[in-house]
């Protein structure tokens, strides 16, 4: 993928460095725990495994506020190690210590890679997925902590994840585009000549963070990816792909793919999960489509097939940031291909 201007690709000290920094604001912890969707589900599979959990010792991947070490307090863990890298572990140590549970939580500061812990843990809990599931890296974390602390027959909290494809209609893109036709009513001049310039800003190649309502949503979703936390290893991650095909619901423009995810953890009596994470803020996919205007959207009618390949690896720029690419057909237009990366929203950081 070529450049106009070549970013310069961070060295992994200070790509841990602007990840780590990033959690040290309030902000962020604020916005994950007053998320009830994704915090109660984990709340609730922690409770619902408490079997597996009573007596049991615990490592928590990435602790933050330690939110989740006291969810296994609280199912009956007999010790919970708490490892968070960032400065946000003191807030944690003052949490443990309102919620009388210091005897039972010891929250450790530094990465889960260069810790020491005094014994092996029976069960790993992390709240690690990032947007599209797999940016920040923080699962080759996981993995690290499953072979080095994981006793043979321990579990994972989640244990599994999903990953899926949809493609969608973003109003809010159709609205700033259609936006240059409405001025000269509004004011009597003709801006009419703005919109290509504003569809070459708007369906550009950044990925963004979007809620998607389901009327927007296209099709039924395409799973094209999954990973057991289990058995899944770091090489794998460096190349997560699958294929999708789709049959269109009805009439509409075809503007962006939507990636989400679905996380599952063990249900206690079941061979398999049954339970589901489901975190519906994921990722839109701005999309570069053929047509008269190049980017412009793809008009679709209902069962129009939109079938392609999807793959997710690494940035170049950085380990911990992820890219999509996209190769992809609607319809009876020539086949496509795309890649998306989600901007270094750190990138004004002091190195």
């Amino acid at each position: 993928m070529s450049h106009l201007v070549k970013k310069r690709k961070l060295d992994k000290t200070r790509q841990d460095r602007l990840y780590f920094d990033s959690y040290t604001d309030v902000t962020i912890h604020e916005e994950m725990i007053a998320d009830h969707v994704r915090t109660n589900t984990y709340r609730m599979a922690i409770l619902n495994n408490s079997e597996s959990i009573r007596g049991k010792v615990v490592l928590d991947v990435g602790a933050g506020t330690g939110v989740l070490s006291m969810f296994c307090v609280q199912a009956g863990a007999r010790k919970v190690y708490a490892v968070e890298a960032c400065s946000i572990a003191e807030q944690a140590v003052n949490i443990v210590k309102q919620n009388n549970m210091e005897n039972k939580i010891e929250v450790i500061r530094g990465t889960v890679e260069t810790v020491d812990l005094p014994e092996k843990v029976e069960v790993i809990v992390s709240e690690w997925m990032g947007y599209a599931l797999l940016h920040e890296s923080m699962l080759n974390s996981v993995l690290y902590a499953r072979d080095k602390w994981l006793k043979p027959g321990g579990i994972i909290l989640p244990h599994k994840a999903e990953l899926y494809i949809a493609p969608v209609s973003d109003p809010v893109v159709e609205d700033r585009l259609h936006f240059w036709y409405t001025v000269k009513d509004q004011y009597g001049v003709d801006m009419s000549c703005m919109s290509d310039f504003a569809r070459g800003c708007i369906m550009n190649s950044d990925i963004t963070v979007n809620s998607v309502h389901g009327e927007d949503v296209l099709s039924h979703p395409a799973r094209f990816a999954e990973l057991d936390l289990h058995t899944v290893t770091v090489e794998e991650l460096r190349s997560v792909k699958g294929k999708f095909n789709f049959e269109s619901f009805g009439s509409a423009a075809v503007n962006a793919f939507c990636v989400f995810l679905h996380g599952h953890f063990p249900m206690p009596g079941q061979a398999t999960a049954a339970g589901a994470l489901h975190v519906p803020v994921q990722t839109g996919d701005a999309l570069e489509a053929s047509g008269a205007v190049p980017g412009c959207p793809v008009d679709v009618v209902q069962d129009t097939v939109v079938t392609g390949e999807i793959s997710m690896f690494p940035s170049e720029e950085s380990a911990r940031h992820i890219c999509i690419h996209v190769d992809y057909t609607i319809g009876e237009q020539k086949r496509q291909s795309k890649t998306f990366s989600i901007p270094d929203w750190s990138s004004g950081a002091q190195s």
